[in-house]
């Protein structure tokens, strides 16, 4: 009989160690784990110390090893270019060896960093796998990041060569990534060796003589040679990829994933947390420049023996806002996992969910959120149109995979709409004032994790271990400070209200930005919204709220503002002094789908700002500030 969440939840916590040793028997390993965990390596300790094995490996060979070969392992569907393609896992094993015996052929060796600068192309998940295969350390940068933020990523992370395509496409663009990455290092202290050159049909790039490597004719003659490289044997220990946080100034933040504890950790949420099996298709619609895509588009479908989907598309505009639906048809998706603002998208284009009803989605058994809030009524709306579970889940790039969440494949727990309800094996919260002490159920707090984190998390920052400590350990000592503020309920489970950043002090009482946003979300002209703190000489802050409608409202929008303020005053009080909302074409967000608050509170400030590296559309900004201009809010 299968284990309940709260009986392998308790188990945990009674027994740490047994709980990872027992999941550490999913993968294949080369030399087995003794010792689960040491105390006394690292910054906070080390999981699997004495662990052989390879992440690529366990993602490819040990699947064509054990009869799967034939099974698909990537779908790639491009609707920007109108391309398609279906791998196998003995065809994957093709392209990764393939890929591998190039940067072997440049002179990559085992700790060496490969930057990938690439879109959602297969290439770039056979680089990913490819350096996993050698024992390189991959570093994703979101393809068509500003130079400055590239050039700062091959600084810190010395890499010794670049993996790059020609070109990214965009609904309405061709983005050119050549002229991005040769400014970049001209920019860098530190010079790649090399950089390879993936040429894409939509825009040919011009290749630098002595430096740049066309990189499709040496896949192909990979290839055809039948070029096959082994699996380099690496402690569990060893880094497998470092992944620069997004939105850092100053010196980046690259977080430290190794190869040991991500196995164990992934290929156990695969199955306990999305109820995914081997074979099924899974669908995290995300890019690989981001955690989730580093997470659930790459590693953990395959460590599992599922399909996953390589997406290079948007939720709307390509060509609708029915594109998921289409997706989810044609593959036979089991599990869809993407961002709230997703679906934000998809609600403000097609309210009533008739695009939903144009697709046979009967194959979808359940849909998952992460990246940004959730709010309760952008949950029900997706229960409503979908008829599937809608879950939602919290998780950070720091830790990889989910902290709070609802456990599909251990047996699904009630739904509290606001909650992505309660924290995982491996997690122990707590609630804490800022002096450090615990605060009672139902008071808001900062969130913080008992150490050590649990397998998969970040071991520290790349060549910056006081720097992990003095950012994430040192505040609150023996926990992990997460930066998000939020409450326990009685029953346990956890809201995440918003960063402790966006806590606002109106006259000397903390508020949530978040459940403001919850409430002006509810008004049912309101597509999405944003809630700042805006500077005010008597209280400190104030709160406003930038509200896009649904598309179709054909009611004054000074109405919409009205009834959003009255909402906010009934259900949390004139303690919020919310008096202000402003209803605006867009809202600025990062590539990844993130409000930018912080940016928009500083134009509402009037004080100095510095354009976002990770946005995704620098205009939207200009529209902010010009609505601001004519508006007077505190």
């Amino acid at each position: 009989m299968q284990k309940t969440y709260a009986e392998i939840y308790r188990a945990w916590k009674n027994d740490h160690k047994g709980h990872w040793a027992e999941a550490a028997r999913a993968i294949d390993w080369f030399s087995e784990p003794t010792d689960i965990f040491d105390a006394e390596q690292g910054v906070y300790g080390r999981w699997f110390p004495d662990a052989v094995g390879n992440t690529c490996h366990n993602c490819v060979d040990r699947h064509v090893t054990a009869g799967h070969g034939a099974d698909a392992a990537l779908i790639y569907d491009s609707p920007v270019t109108g391309r398609k393609a279906r791998y196998s896992y003995d065809e994957l094993l093709t392209h990764v060896n393939a890929m591998a015996a190039v940067l072997v052929d440049q002179g990559v060796e085992k700790g060496d960093r490969v930057i990938l600068y690439m879109p959602m192309i297969p290439e770039a998940v056979f680089a990913m796998l490819a350096c996993a295969r050698i024992g390189a350390i991959h570093s994703v940068v979101f393809g068509g990041f500003a130079a400055s933020e590239l050039a700062a990523r091959i600084d810190d992370s010395t890499a010794k060569l670049v993996v790059t395509a020609s070109c990214g496409i965009e609904p309405n663009r061709v983005v050119a990534y050549k002229p991005l990455l040769d400014t970049a290092i001209e920019l860098a202290g530190h010079k790649p060796e090399r950089c390879l050159v993936l040429q894409r049909p939509e825009l040919a790039a011009e290749l630098k003589a002595g430096r740049d490597v066309d990189l499709g004719p040496a896949l192909a003659a990979a290839r055809d040679a039948g070029r096959i490289i082994s699996c380099a044997p690496l402690a569990a220990t060893d880094p497998l990829y470092i992944l620069y946080t997004s939105g850092t100034t100053g010196q980046p933040k690259g977080v430290i994933r190794d190869n040991g504890g991500h196995m164990v950790a992934l290929a156990w949420t695969m199955r306990a947390f999305y109820g995914v099996e081997r074979g099924e298709v899974y669908w995290a619609a995300s890019d690989i420049g981001w955690v989730v895509g580093h997470s659930y588009i790459v590693y953990a479908p395959l460590l599992n023996g599922s399909t996953t989907v390589l997406y290079e598309g948007k939720p709307v505009g390509t060509p609708d806002a029915g594109a998921f639906w289409r997706v989810v048809e044609d593959y036979k998706v089991s599990v869809l996992f993407t961002a709230p603002t997703a679906f934000r998208a998809i609600r403000k284009e097609d309210p009533e969910g008739a695009l939903v009803k144009r697709h046979d989605i009967s194959s979808l058994r359940a849909l998952f959120l992460a990246g940004e809030r959730a709010d309760p009524d952008t949950i029900r709306w997706a229960e409503a149109v979908l008829g599937v579970p809608v879950i939602d889940h919290w998780w950070q790039t720091e830790t990889g995979w989910a902290i709070v969440g609802n456990p599909l494949g251990l047996g699904q727990l009630p739904v509290k709409h606001g909650s992505p309800t309660v924290p995982m094996p491996g997690y122990e919260l707590h609630v804490l004032d800022d002096a450090g002490h615990e605060v009672a159920p139902g008071t808001l707090g900062n969130i913080a994790i008992k150490l050590p984190l649990p397998p998969g998390c970040l071991t520290t920052f790349w060549n910056a271990d006081e720097r992990f400590r003095s950012a994430c350990l040192s505040e609150f000592p023996g926990y992990y400070k997460t930066a998000d503020a939020g409450y326990v309920d009685e029953d346990g489970y956890v809201f995440i209200m918003s960063r402790t950043d966006d806590i606002i002090n109106v006259a000397g009482h903390r508020l949530s930005t978040g459940a403001m946003e919850e409430v002006c979300a509810s008004h049912p002209d309101v597509a999405e919204c944003a809630v700042i703190g805006v500077a005010d000489a008597l209280k400190g802050q104030l709160p406003a709220g930038f509200l896009v409608l649904k598309s179709g409202v054909s009611r004054e929008s000074s109405l919409v503002e009205q009834e959003v303020v009255g909402l906010v005053r009934e259900r949390i009080g004139p303690v919020a002094a919310f008096k202000t909302a402003i209803c605006v074409k867009r809202l600025p967000k990062t590539r990844s789908g993130k409000i930018l608050r912080g940016t928009m509170q500083k134009i509402a400030d009037r004080v100095d700002w510095k354009m976002p590296a990770t946005i995704d559309d620098p205009a939207i900004l200009d529209e902010i500030a010009e609505v601001l201009s004519g508006r007077r809010i505190v």
